[in-house]
């Protein structure tokens, strides 16, 4: 065997024997006594070094035909969602994976290979091309990974919700009982309803209850500055940030999905000792649980690999190892509120935003006083007076780029979800009037989930290069350029140097 392998096992059988958090979900080990696949944080007896094999991914550990561990949960380990490579062919792939591990997206017959092709043809690339992509990446194919991600969050929903097993099988996209039923079968070995065993405590739906699950993360997070930064810019009626033993976020959510409008409201806690999260969904979200989870993942940003990301950064932001890129639910109040708070303080924009939510936002009923309002949809922006929009001090230029930005996604010009093709997306964003390259830049390291995002111009930014304030485009290239040692993880550069972390930083940023 290759002595580079050899030696990254060793160190990947350490990292099992020590149940170091740091590796949680960026490996899994197949257990070939058993033939079951674990997290390396799972708590069982160690296996014999002879009886492991590793894998990159759950689904190459599934294909081998490992099953996963009832006890550790392979599907609460965080995801892979970046890569430090930056060449064409693993960009693509880095696309292609976003794409597919939201299940909800792929709703539908895609267990026969129609999911591949709408793939293929979104990315712009032909069927054959993505599929030898994958096999050069992962050795499994694009249907493998699919059918893998969609059964882990059947199971995830089978092990802690009492959601009905009908229910689960459409949540996670499949096409039909019997397809779902059988794939279970032919992959785990038992039907769902073996594997849920017991029902679930604590939890009974259709008396409005909500539903909880787990999520994870991988250490170190910052939970205080990640939430201190969102709490800087709640909402009243929409979200609501809270402090204490267990801190969190609670928020109202509207999710258009397979042609349909869902909206409720979901409450997250974390847990920092246990670097898990506590999610709670109203029971008007169940059909599209497994998006929303997806989606507050990518909201809190649980899904980061700090020592990938420390790697780059860590000698100009020595204090900033666990700080997160915090994401947006809606990608499309992101951009609304972006374009409100240009040129004006965190403060101010966050007083337009919520005069906008007060005056044009859709009442909704919840369990808590401090949620009572949807953020406006794009239609409603679309379709209301400037005059409107003026009563509530959102001046001209603004009024003209915040109703662009609705029309373009109506007219499907633009897509701001965490899947969105980035560099489409900025290109559209800056078709549009009142949208300049900090915006832009701004727009896709929150709500497309960026990680190389770089905001052009930013004061704090060009302090922290050593560079004077200038806007010339000579500035702006040499200040990309020194940013080079940061790429492709620049995005939380940004937010290092926000927070007045970079080592030679003698100011913060508001």
């Amino acid at each position: 065997m290759d002595t580079a392998i050899r030696t990254d096992e060793d160190a990947r059988y350490r990292a099992l024997c020590s149940h170091d958090a740091r590796f949680d979900g960026r490996f899994f080990i197949g257990v070939t006594s058993t033939g079951i696949y674990c997290r390396p944080v799972c708590r069982v007896r160690t296996p014999r070094r002879e009886n492991c094999r590793f894998f990159d991914h759950a689904a190459q550990a599934e294909q081998a035909g490992f099953r996963p561990c009832l006890r550790c949960r392979p599907e609460l380990a965080p995801l892979q969602r970046h890569w430090s490579r930056e060449d064409a062919s693993t960009i693509l792939f880095q696309q292609a994976t976003r794409l597919l591990d939201d299940p909800q997206r792929w709703l539908g017959d895609t267990d026969g290979g129609a999911g591949v092709e709408q793939l293929a043809a979104r990315l712009g690339v032909s069927e054959r091309h993505l599929r030898r992509i994958f096999e050069a990446q992962m050795g499994v194919s694009p249907l493998q990974y699919l059918l893998t991600r969609k059964l882990l969050s059947a199971k995830q929903l089978l092990a802690d919700t009492a959601l009905p097993i009908t229910q689960i099988a459409q949540a996670s996209g499949f096409a039909s009982l019997r397809r779902f039923n059988a794939a279970f079968a032919s992959h785990y070995g038992m039907n769902p309803t073996q594997m849920r065993r017991q029902p679930v405590p604590g939890t009974q739906t259709g008396n409005g209850a909500p539903t909880s699950v787990r999520l994870s993360w991988r250490p170190p997070c910052d939970v205080a500055a990640l939430l201190g930064f969102l709490a800087d810019r709640q909402l009243p009626g929409v979200e609501h940030v809270q402090a204490g033993a267990m801190p969190g976020l609670q928020r109202t959510v509207r999710l258009e999905l397979a042609g349909r409008s869902h909206t409720g409201w979901f409450s997250a806690r974390f847990e920092p000792e246990a670097h898990r999260l506590r999610l709670n969904v109203s029971d008007s979200l169940h059909a599209v649980l497994p998006a929303v989870i997806w989606r507050v993942r990518a909201l809190f940003d649980l899904d980061a690999d700090p020592q990938a990301i420390n790697a780059a950064l860590h000698a100009d932001f020595p204090a900033g190892d666990g700080l997160r890129v915090p994401g947006a639910f809606d990608g499309f109040e992101l951009a609304v509120r972006a374009v409100l708070g240009q040129q004006i303080t965190v403060a101010a924009a966050r007083t337009l935003a919520g005069r906008l939510v007060e005056r044009l936002g859709e009442p909704i009923g919840t369990d808590s006083p401090a949620l009572n309002r949807l953020f406006p949809t794009p239609e409603v922006l679309a379709g209301v007076e400037a005059g409107v929009l003026g009563e509530l001090g959102i001046v001209r230029q603004r009024q003209t780029a915040l109703q662009a930005l609705a029309r373009a996604l109506l007219d499907s010009q633009l897509d701001l979800s965490p899947h969105a093709n980035v560099e489409r997306a900025t290109q559209s964003l800056l078709a549009l009037p009142g949208i300049g390259p900090w915006t832009a830049q701004y727009i896709a390291m929150r709500a497309l989930r960026w990680p190389d995002a770089w905001p052009v111009g930013d004061v704090a930014l060009t302090q922290a290069l050593g560079l004077p304030q200038h806007r010339s485009a000579a500035a702006q290239h040499e200040a990309a350029r020194r940013s080079g040692a940061w790429r492709p993880w620049r995005s939380y550069a940004v937010i290092r140097t926000w927070a007045g972390l970079h080592a030679d930083a003698n100011t913060t940023k508001d």
